[in-house]
């Protein structure tokens, strides 16, 4: 029985281990095969990518040959103009009335008429309110009267005083009794003239009840109405007048400009100031510029200065907000050409000029003056070369283009900026604005 026991377990032994080696070799197959699978679709994956990444670049390459070769961008040109241009300092500005009066009584008393709409400008001189006279006229009255007795008394003490001089000269009255009476009619002389002050001062006051305009200008809303009583003490008064013709600006500059300023003025230069609305687009008057303030703000670093405008049309508001431009000298010999045209990059300032073949070309230039819608260039172009300005988003070097010449944007450029020194850049109506609606590079 143990010789069959250890047979049997002698043939099973084989038979396991049999078993176990084909396991063993089955996982082995599978991770062969898994292997072969990942790599043929690593080998495809990347076989597809590079036909994908060939057919981009021969496309791009025959666009970019196409691009090269054929595509033109439609552009709008001007020509540079040589030419002058104002040099213009720019500040914020507040309208101010040139004088302002509270208009008040000067007695106590009932306001009988206003004689004035509110709004309506007046003349110096003009019935502005009437207070009740009546107490005043009396009071003039009783002083004429109180005069007219100290007159009565003065003649008296005259004629007795003659009387007692004629007297003394025959021994019947003494000194004393002359110099009595001598006095008597220096204390009546002393009341004359204290009522002849009390009919003046009634006259006064008659005057002061009838109220005119202190100077000429545009009134304000009324105060105060008819039949109240007025006095000379009330703090705000009847109504408040605006002188608007002439009318002041009050604006900042910065503390750099005052030199330049301050020289000119010193030389007797009449420097022309302009102001313009809230947006800057629109000129409301000319004015000149009337003095510079006698210190420099230290905490904004600026210094205000006050120009004065005839306002004859009344376009200006007194603490109406303005933009001034101040016209401080013309820089010469420039060449000209529409600030759209400028463009800031990497490399600086440049325009794209335009040759004759029609391509452009990258031009780094030097600005040197800015004048609103026209600049002056002083390094980098030369009068008479033409420049893109609309359809600059579209360009690179040495691309073709089909100009198109912007209509009188030469002639309104030249003559907004060699003009007269009067001349201001806001005036010029601005070069046609790009219609490809890019941005500037």
């Amino acid at each position: 029985m143990g010789q069959l026991n250890s047979a049997q377990v002698s043939e099973t032994h084989p038979r396991a281990s049999t078993a176990s080696s084909a396991k063993n070799r089955w996982w082995l197959w599978i991770v062969v095969i898994v292997v072969l699978a990942l790599g043929y679709l690593y080998f495809r994956g990347s076989r597809t990518a590079s036909q994908a990444a060939g057919g981009a670049s021969g496309a791009s390459t025959a666009r970019g040959g196409s691009g090269a070769g054929s595509f033109v961008v439609p552009v709008v040109v001007a020509t540079a103009q040589k030419g002058d241009l104002p040099v213009i300092f720019n500040g914020l500005g507040s309208v101010t009335a040139f004088n302002t009066v509270a208009v008040r009584s000067r007695v106590d008393g009932q306001l009988v008429t206003v004689a004035f709409q509110e709004g309506q400008f007046v003349h110096q001189g003009d019935v502005l309110a009437q207070i009740d006279p009546r107490p005043f006229q009396v009071q003039l009255e009783q002083a004429q009267g109180q005069l007219a007795k100290d007159m009565a008394q003065r003649k008296d003490a005259q004629v007795n005083l003659e009387r007692f001089k004629l007297l003394f000269d025959e021994g019947v009255i003494p000194q004393q009794q002359l110099d009595t009476q001598a006095a008597l009619v220096g204390q009546v002389d002393g009341s004359i003239t204290a009522d002849q002050s009390a009919i003046d001062n009634a006259k006064l006051q008659l005057t002061y009840s009838r109220i005119t305009a202190p100077i000429s200008g545009r009134v304000g809303l009324r105060l105060v109405d008819a039949g109240n009583i007025v006095h000379a003490t009330d703090p705000n008064g009847l109504v408040v007048i605006t002188q608007l013709q002439p009318i002041a600006v009050i604006f900042s500059l910065p503390q750099d400009q005052l030199p330049v300023i301050n020289s000119k003025l010193h030389a007797g230069a009449h420097l022309p100031v302009e102001a313009y609305d809230r947006d800057n687009t629109a000129r409301v008057a000319s004015g000149k510029l009337l003095t510079i303030d006698n210190q420099i703000d230290s905490t904004t670093g600026t210094y205000k200065l006050k120009a004065v405008f005839d306002n004859s049309d009344n376009a200006l508001f007194p603490n109406q907000f303005v933009n001034v431009h101040l016209l401080v000298d013309t820089a010469r010999n420039l060449t000209v050409i529409p600030t759209v045209a400028i463009q800031r990059g990497p490399q600086g300032t440049y325009v794209y000029a335009v040759d004759a073949g029609n391509k452009v070309t990258i031009r780094t230039v030097t600005v040197g003056q800015d004048a609103g819608n026209s600049v002056g260039v002083s390094a980098g172009l030369n009068p008479g070369e033409v420049v893109v300005i609309d359809g600059q988003d579209k360009l690179q070097e040495g691309s073709a283009v089909n100009p198109t010449q912007a209509p009188d944007t030469n002639r309104k450029n030249s003559a907004s900026a060699g003009g007269t020194p009067n001349s201001s850049p806001a005036q010029s109506p601005p070069p046609a604005k790009a219609s490809s609606g890019g941005k500037r590079k």
